[in-house]
């Protein structure tokens, strides 16, 4: 599937410049009075009339590539299949037993009346803010 979309994204980059170079080819619609008065118009590429049509059809034609193109990345964008594994899944398999851990990264153990005295420790030095009565200190105004 990426190979596809990057595919669409070269083609649509080359179909971007070739429209911008056959616009800056085109000219204008002030180019039309020099050629009355006969400056150049039988010695171009394509003829007297030719160069316009063909300049203007291959606009086009490269404007429709252009579109195709974008509506292809934005169906490749929307409609991306599921991914089967995430990244740590191709990760190689490590196995890793008690024994193999050394002592360093092992987790001390802590008994569970331990852990509950110091939670009880912890909840005992935390102050209680008290106003001037003594009471514990509400989130009221004052009037």
């Amino acid at each position: 599937m990426n190979a596809v979309f990057n595919i669409i994204v070269i083609l649509q980059v080359v179909s971007a410049l070739t429209i911008i170079g056959l616009v800056l080819l085109q000219h204008g619609k002030g180019a039309d009075m020099g050629s009355a008065f006969g400056s150049g118009a039988s010695g171009s590429l394509f003829g007297a009339s030719g160069s316009s049509n063909f300049l203007s059809k291959s606009t086009g034609l490269a404007a429709a590539i252009f579109f195709i193109a974008t509506l292809a990345l934005v169906y490749q964008g929307n409609h991306r299949g599921n991914a089967i594994g995430g990244v740590m899944d191709s990760l190689p398999q490590v196995s890793t037993t008690a024994a193999e851990i050394p002592a360093t990264l092992a987790a001390p153990v802590v008994p569970a009346d331990a852990a509950a005295d110091s939670a009880s420790v912890v909840a005992a030095a935390a102050p209680v803010p008290t106003s001037s009565t003594g009471s514990a200190q509400s989130n009221q105004i004052p009037k």
